[in-house]
């Protein structure tokens, strides 16, 4: 099975969605529905965190 969206476009609407962009705003940009959105696993605060530190 393809994946569409890349892990690093995943976080990228996670941080848009943090951002207080309506959830209908967000997927409507992007081309998926909503229960997509709700239906995907969502990385925890230290993946997020890890995913955001530069260097070893």
């Amino acid at each position: 099975m393809n994946k569409r969206f890349t892990g690093e476009q995943i976080i990228g609407f996670l941080r848009e969605a943090e951002a207080r962009l309506p959830i209908k705003e967000l997927c409507r940009r992007h081309g998926f529905s909503d229960a997509s959105y709700y239906l995907c696993p969502k990385p925890s605060s230290l993946t997020m965190a890890r995913s955001s530190v530069v260097g070893p």
